[in-house]
């Protein structure tokens, strides 16, 4: 059939009466924007209610969506286990998705489930829908630290679902806003968490679903946002849709953001596509960055363009600054997707016979070989950007204080174990934080100051 609507809405546990004991009233415009949600989606009387929820289970490099026939949770952790939730599955419905999302190579299954029971960002908003509606069935799915474009396939793949299986679907964004809108709340204060709270709540508000894709992980990250992806995800499944969008309400009394949005499909808008128009976008950017290049860069992607697809690592051309073929130097190399980093490998000091091949045999590695992300397919070339870091011979230094995050690049050093970190880094704003990271990478505890520091600097290629 079609897919009615969905609905943007928190998950704080004290909203439910047992749980607040009274503090619930203290977000009451949220509560009762909630009932106003709930009872529109109700009113869409949907077959099947698919929940994204950032408290599922929820994996870098997967979508999981909860397998088996039926699931029940209860708020036990915050004090109250006699309030309970049960669910059926929508079994044929996760069956279909599963391989619409194989066939959109998106990475999305039942495996990999280490806990059966209902979370609250699943439980809240089916307790406010239950006041209304019951005759559902559910698909809960969990985030992943996948591109914001990969969200949005998979809610994609959720609307093609909904006709290839006949149901009439509505879809649960749940998750809360930035928790950092105050310094006295739990998570304190950072600047990026009221400037979430209010582009979010602008673009929400008016079904601006293509706008999502213009947040930065590293703005989300700072703003420490909950509800991103599963709003992504949400929109994928509206995609092409006409909305009627409805901003019910925002709150930020404890210092999360809390807002609750509905979306009532009203009609087909091919202007609604926002993926094919982000895409656009990505391609274009990526072509103009191919065409500002220099040398240093240009081998780095032709080295990779041509390993991904013939298997076969390219020659060191000859048309080369001479600098690549007589200098010796520690290269780096980084790849990114939608602003996003898809691979990055280097040598600290050259081991290779000259920078040329340094690059070339790090790009491959990049793109083939970094441990925290799959290969780069095929499909992907044209919307990498890339950049090249050629490292300084590195110098020890005897404190923290002879180091510049934007300047110098830090080694940390224990033993055998050795973390390297480059300078200039969006998100690393400060020298712990670089020393922090560079311990953790090299397996040294966050804790142990017995380190050996040294310092580089870089020239970047981009």
């Amino acid at each position: 059939m079609a897919v009615t609507g969905g609905v943007m809405v928190p998950h704080p546990p004290l909203i439910i009466p047992q749980v607040g004991r009274g503090r619930e009233k203290e977000i009451q415009a949220t509560i009762d924007a909630y009932h106003k949600a709930a009872e529109k989606l109700a009113s869409w009387k949907p077959d099947t209610v698919v929940v994204l929820s950032p408290h599922s289970m929820m994996y870098m490099d997967y979508f999981h969506i909860s397998p088996g026939e039926e699931a029940e949770g209860d708020f036990g952790q915050f004090g109250v286990p006699q309030v309970k939730i049960k669910v059926q599955y929508d079994t044929e419905f996760v069956t279909l998705l599963t391989r619409e999302a194989e066939e959109r190579k998106i990475p999305a299954g039942t495996l990999g489930e280490r806990k059966r029971q209902l979370d609250h960002g699943t439980m809240i908003p089916l307790w406010f829908l239950n006041h209304y509606y019951t005759d559902y069935k559910v698909v809960r799915i969990g985030l992943s630290g996948l591109a914001f474009s990969s969200h949005y396939i998979l809610g994609q793949c959720i609307q093609k679902t909904a006709g290839l299986c006949g149901r009439r679907i509505a879809v649960i964004g749940s998750g809360d806003l930035s928790h950092k809108l105050k310094a006295e709340g739990p998570y304190g204060f950072q600047k990026e968490g009221p400037e979430y709270d209010h582009r979010i709540m602008e673009d929400m508000g008016q079904g601006n679903f293509g706008q999502l894709f213009d947040f930065t992980e590293e703005f989300c990250e700072k703003a420490a946002e909950c509800g991103h992806r599963s709003f992504v995800i949400m929109a994928g499944a509206l995609d092409g849709l006409e909305v009627k969008a409805e901003k019910l309400s925002h709150e930020g009394t404890f210092g999360v953001g809390y807002g609750v949005c509905t979306f009532e499909v009203t009609g087909t808008a091919s202007e609604r596509e926002f993926l094919k128009q982000f895409e656009e976008k990505v391609k274009k950017q990526a072509k103009e960055k191919r065409e500002g290049e220099d040398a240093y860069v240009r081998l780095a992607r032709e080295s990779i363009e041509t390993y991904i697809r013939t298997g076969e690592k390219m020659d060191l051309p000859e048309d080369l600054p001479k600098e690549l073929y007589d200098r010796q130097a520690g290269v780096f190399v980084s790849l990114k997707e939608e602003g996003k980093l898809r691979g990055c490998i280097g040598t600290i000091s050259p081991v290779r016979g000259c920078m040329g091949e340094e690059i070339l045999e790090n790009a491959v590695s990049a793109a083939a070989r970094d441990p925290r992300f799959p290969p780069v397919r095929p499909e992907e070339l044209e919307r990498l950007v890339y950049s090249v870091d050629v490292l300084s011979e590195a110098e020890e230094i005897s404190s923290e204080k002879e180091l510049d995050v934007k300047r110098y690049g830090v080694i940390v050093s224990k033993g055998y174990k050795r973390g390297l970190l480059l300078p200039n880094l969006e998100g690393v704003d400060t020298v712990r934080q670089q020393i922090d990271i560079a311990k953790r990478k090299a397996g040294i505890s966050e804790e142990d100051e017995d380190i050996r520091l040294e310092r580089f600097e870089v020239v970047r290629h981009f």
